[in-house]
């Protein structure tokens, strides 16, 4: 198994990754949201789509 990183060899003490700096790395990017599944859910939507972008997915 490969460091979903890095794709170095993986350590068993920091499984699946390879060190703690590639775990750090892999928690940071679910902190600051690089993981997100995008939602087409309106309440999600927020203030972020403008109203026609509201109503093109209301139609759907």
């Amino acid at each position: 198994m490969s460091c979903p990183i890095c794709n170095g060899d993986t350590q068993q003490r920091y499984r699946p990754f390879c060190s703690r700096r590639c775990a750090d790395r892999d928690l940071g990017k679910w902190l600051n949201g690089s993981y997100a599944v995008p939602s087409q859910r309106l309440d999600d939507i927020g203030g972020e789509a403008d109203e026609p972008e509201r109503e093109r997915l209301r139609s759907h």
